[in-house]
């Protein structure tokens, strides 16, 4: 039985301290034009001190007209180094792996935020987006590159590649969303290109012992559980990447697609062998003993999602307390403030139904 407390060593960058992953987690706190703001810096590095292994920044876009939501981080320009670098430091400072997670929206990139009609591997009428030209599906595969670099000069150890939750690299392995008929589409090796494009990318251009993860989701988004199974297999064997993360939603839960019934999915992705790659998941993963459940099925470190915005100090909580249960939802708002949020992740967590308690 794998302690939750243990080291975890990479092939590159700084081995973590344990076992625990800061999701990287939406929070509509930075400025309109993407740099780093002061209640996003200290949301994160309070995590970093509360004694999470890695620490993961919210889904920084690599493009301008990538940008997924108000508020995001951005990692597109030099404008944002300063921002970068300082919270790189302050990250490094407390002994945690600090990654950048990369992102694009492509056709959930809000029209009225970057001000033009989303980019999607092919045109999208649900989400009025249209199709992206080979020219730009190569320049945003380089804006993936060049934001890993960006990282890496700030001082990151690593960054983690988003390629779930229906954003653009997700819609480029989606046989439902990609019906491109070049190398981009058609078969899934085709459809998984733009994703090892970006891979082999970064790992030529970042240094020997900069880390590198990649995000996928098995379920919704179109995609299909045999696909993301074998891609998740491939993945695990090959050295170019570091870790993967899955993000399950429900990591106890079965899958939706009967041919899988019988098994959960953690314990799918669980069960498949790895290399020097270290295998993670979310979804639901809310006590100490969800994480040594989670554990048992075979990962080696737990993504904490809600825990963690509950407790800046989750991992140090479960350390203390191996049946560790967070506060009870809904939270007053003061508990959340006293965690580290700012007003804009305050009023974002009140759209999450029954979170945020109401003013008595």
């Amino acid at each position: 039985m794998t302690s939750l407390h243990s080291p975890l060593s990479l092939a590159r960058g700084p081995a973590w301290k344990n076992r625990f992953m800061l999701a990287p987690l939406t929070n509509l706190q930075s400025h309109a034009d993407g740099v780093l703001s002061d209640d996003e810096f200290r949301w994160l590095v309070k995590r970093a001190e509360g004694g999470f292994g890695l620490t993961m920044s919210c889904a920084a876009h690599v493009q301008a007209k990538g940008q997924g939501f108000p508020g995001q981080l951005g990692i597109f320009a030099d404008k944002h180094l300063p921002g970068l670098s300082r919270l790189a430091a302050a990250l490094n400072k407390n002994g945690t792996h600090s990654v950048v997670q990369l992102h694009h929206a492509g056709m959930r990139s809000p029209a009225e935020l970057i001000g033009e009609a989303p980019h999607c591997p092919s045109a999208n009428d649900e989400f009025k987006a249209r199709a992206m030209s080979l020219d730009e599906v190569k320049a945003s595969r380089d804006a993936f590159i060049a934001a890993a670099r960006r990282a890496e000069k700030a001082g990151f150890h690593g960054v983690e590649l988003h390629g779930a939750h229906g954003y653009l690299i997700c819609q480029f392995l989606s046989a439902e969303v990609n019906q491109r008929t070049d190398e981009y589409g058609g078969s899934f090796e085709n459809r998984a290109r733009f994703l090892y494009e970006c891979i082999e990318g970064v790992r030529a251009q970042c240094g020997p012992d900069f880390s590198l993860g990649v995000r996928l989701s098995p379920e919704r988004f179109g995609m299909d559980m045999t696909e993301i199974i074998a891609l998740a297999g491939a993945l695990l064997k090959d050295d170019r990447i570091d870790y993967l993360d899955m993000s399950l939603w429900d990591s106890f839960k079965e899958p939706v697609d009967a041919t899988f019934k019988g098994k959960t999915l953690v314990e799918h992705f669980g069960a498949l062998p790895r290399g020097r790659t270290r295998l993670g998941a979310a979804g639901k993963i809310l006590t100490g003993s969800d994480c040594q459940r989670a554990m048992d099925a075979g990962l080696d470190y737990v993504v904490i999602g809600r825990g963690a915005i509950l407790h800046h100090d989750f991992p140090q909580k479960v350390a203390a307390d191996p049946a560790f249960t967070p506060i009870a939802l809904p939270v007053p708002e003061a508990h959340l403030k006293a965690e580290g949020l700012g007003p804009a992740f305050l009023t974002y967590m009140k759209t999450w139904k029954g979170f945020v308690a109401e003013p008595a």
